[in-house]
C-alpha cells in the first residue's frame, strides 16, 4: 500500500456510530495506517439517525456517549495524525428504510455533540450552556425529551 502512492492522494475515515467503540483497537488502526504511509486520519461520529431502523426520537446519551469515546481514541494518538471528526445525523437507518430521526428532534442531540467535541468532554458547564444556547431549562440525555 505504500508503494502504491495512495497514501499520499487521501487520507482515511474510521467511523464507527457505538456508545461504547473499542477505543484500543481504534489507536491500534491507526498505528497500521501510519505505518502504511498515511500521515493523517478522520473520524466519523454520529449524533442521529445511527441507533434503530424506526427511531423516531434522538436518545442524546448514546451519541453524547459515541463523541466521548472518539475523544479517548484521540487522545492515545499521536497529536498530529487527527484531521478532524465528521460528525454525521443519517435521516435513513440504511438505504431501504424509511425516515428516521428527522433533525428537528434531533438539534440538542447535535448541540450536545458539537459542545462535547468542542470542549473535550462532558460537564455541568457544557450542560448549562446547550441549555442556554436552545433555551431549555432542563436538558435530559438519558431519556427522550419531550
Amino acid at each position: 500500500l505504500s508503494e502504491s502512492g495512495v497514501p499520499q492522494l487521501v487520507q482515511p475515515m474510521i467511523w464507527d456510530y457505538a456508545a461504547d467503540i473499542d477505543v484500543e483497537g481504534k489507536v491500534q488502526l491507526i498505528e497500521k495506517y501510519r505505518r502504511c504511509g498515511f500521515s493523517k486520519v478522520w473520524f466519523a461520529s454520529a449524533f442521529k439517525g445511527a441507533t434503530g431502523v424506526n427511531q423516531s426520537l434522538t436518545l442524546i446519551g448514546h451519541h453524547l456517549r459515541n463523541q466521548l469515546e472518539w475523544l479517548q481514541v484521540a487522545s492515545r494518538s499521536p497529536a498530529d495524525v487527527l484531521e478532524g471528526i465528521t460528525l454525521t445525523g443519517w435521516q435513513r437507518y440504511d438505504h431501504f428504510s424509511v425516515l428516521c430521526e428527522l433533525l428537528p428532534v434531533a438539534i440538542p442531540s447535535l448541540a450536545v455533540c458539537l459542545q462535547a467535541l468542542k470542549n473535550g468532554g462532558y460537564s455541568e458547564r457544557v450542560k448549562e450552556n446547550v441549555e442556554k444556547l436552545l433555551g431549555m431549562s432542563n436538558l435530559e440525555i438519558d431519556t427522550f425529551m419531550r
